[in-house]
C-alpha cells in the first residue's frame, strides 16, 4: 500500500498533505467541515499576513494550494479506523485503505455536562465501543448521541450486548435509526451507580437501567479514532513521539489532538512533521517515489 489518507482539512491536515504530495505520495484528505477555525473572524498573530485574515479565508487558501499540487479532497465523515497490516478507514459514504494515516481533526472542546458522567468515566462510561464492547457482553447498554457516529457505535455494540438504546438527550436523531436499535428522546438528568454505572435518570423522573453508556456526540474526533485503532491516548490527547508517530504503525497525529498550545503555528509545524515522517514510513515500506 503506497498511499496516505489524512483525516481533517485544517492547518495540520493540509500541511501534512503538502509534504506528502511533494514527496510523491498519492494523498487523500477527508474532511467534514471547517471545524473551529472556520468560525474565527480575525487572525492577527499568524506569520506572513500583514493584515488580519479570517479563519475561513486561511482554510480556503490552504485547500486550494493542496488541490493545485494534486491532493484529493473528499467531503465525508469518518466513523472508525481499523488496523490489519494496513489502515482501513470507515466513513459514512464508504471505506478507504491506506499505508499511512495522519489524524488531524483537532480536539473536542466541549463535553456533555451531565451529573455523574465525569465521576463514572472508566466505570461504565466509555468513549469507544470497539475498545470496550467486550466488557458489556450480555448487558444492557446505551449510546449518547443522535448522528451517524452514534449509530455506528451502537451497531458495534449490538452483536454482543443484550440491548442497545440510543439516547438523544432531548433532541431528535439526525440520521435514520436502524430497526434493531431502541431510541429514547428524554432529556438526561444524571447518571447514577454505586461503584459503576447502573442507571440513567431522566428529567421526567423515568429511569433506564444500563451497565454501560458510550458517549458518541457529534462526529468522531481524532482521539476517539485513535482509541478505536488501539493507539495510546492520555486524557483527551493522542500520545505521539518526536516524529508525530502514534503507537500504531503508519498512524501519525498532528495539531490540537496532540495537546499543548492550541495555535495554528503549532498545527502547521506538526502537520509538516507528520507528513514528512509518513512519507519516510511509506518509502521504507515499499511506497514508490516519483
Amino acid at each position: 500500500m503506497s498511499n496516505a489518507v489524512i483525516i481533517g482539512k485544517g492547518p495540520a491536515g493540509i500541511s501534512a498533505a503538502l509534504y506528502l504530495i511533494r514527496a510523491g505520495i498519492p494523498t487523500t484528505v477527508i474532511g467534514r467541515d471547517d471545524g473551529a477555525l472556520g468560525k474565527v473572524k480575525k487572525i492577527e498573530n499568524y506569520y506572513g499576513f500583514e493584515q488580519p485574515v479570517s479563519g475561513e479565508d486561511l482554510l480556503c487558501t490552504g485547500i486550494r494550494q493542496a488541490e493545485r499540487l494534486g491532493v484529493e479532497l473528499v467531503t465525508d465523515e469518518v466513523l472508525g479506523i481499523t488496523y490489519d497490516g494496513s489502515l482501513n478507514i470507515q466513513t459514512k459514504k464508504g471505506e478507504y485503505k491506506a499505508g499511512s494515516v495522519v489524524l488531524a481533526t483537532g480536539s473536542s472542546r466541549t463535553s456533555p455536562k451531565i451529573p455523574g458522567l465525569k465521576e463514572l468515566e472508566g466505570h461504565g462510561v466509555s468513549y469507544c465501543a470497539v475498545c470496550d464492547a467486550f466488557f458489556y457482553r450480555g448487558k444492557d447498554v446505551a449510546v449518547l448521541g443522535g448522528g451517524d457516529y452514534a449509530v455506528h457505535e451502537a451497531m458495534e455494540l449490538l452483536p454482543t450486548s443484550r440491548s442497545v438504546t440510543l439516547l438523544t438527550n432531548g433532541g431528535e436523531p439526525q440520521t435514520e435509526i436502524p430497526e434493531p436499535l431502541k431510541i429514547c428522546r428524554n432529556e438526561i438528568a444524571s447518571l447514577e451507580g454505586d461503584r459503576s454505572l447502573q442507571r440513567v435518570v431522566f428529567r421526567d423522573g423515568t429511569e433506564l437501567q444500563a451497565a454501560g453508556l458510550f458517549v458518541a456526540l457529534g462526529v468522531a474526533g481524532s482521539t476517539a479514532l485513535a482509541r478505536k485503532v488501539g493507539a495510546a491516548t492520555e486524557n483527551s490527547r493522542i500520545v505521539v513521539d518526536e516524529n508525530m508517530a502514534t503507537t500504531v504503525p503508519g498512524l501519525f497525529a498532528a495539531g490540537d489532538c496532540t495537546g499543548g498550545m492550541l495555535q495554528i503555528a503549532k498545527a502547521v509545524y506538526e502537520g509538516a512533521q507528520a507528513g514528512t515522517q509518513a512519507a519516510k514510513y511509506l518509502r521504507k515500506n515499499g511506497a514508490p517515489a516519483k
